[in-house]
């Protein structure tokens, strides 16, 4: 796909937003229920999925699956495959 300059720079700029929202969301996960479930009870009383306790399986097996889902989805939405090349042939020296 080619864009004007002023659209690939736009183009970019959108994506490397929607990145950084998307890391934002999974650190706020990562932080919110690996300290807040995890704080919030004694070991004595976690409750167990799979072996690991409840807080570490949120935070860190559903954390990286939920995001590894949200990259596809932004990647297939947001993002464009669009050439980084010029357009314009007056910029060769």
């Amino acid at each position: 796909m080619k864009l004007s300059e002023k659209d690939r720079n736009r183009q970019m700029n959108k994506e490397a937003l929607w990145s950084i929202g998307l890391y934002v969301v999974f650190f706020l996960w990562w932080y919110f229920t690996g300290y807040g479930i995890g704080e919030a009870t004694s070991p004595a009383d976690y409750t167990y999925v799979m072996g690991l306790p409840l807080w570490f399986f949120l935070s860190c097996v559903m954390g990286w699956v939920l995001t590894s889902v949200g990259v596809i989805i932004l990647v297939k939405v947001i993002f464009k495959d669009f050439d980084l090349d010029s357009d314009d042939k007056s910029d060769v020296n």
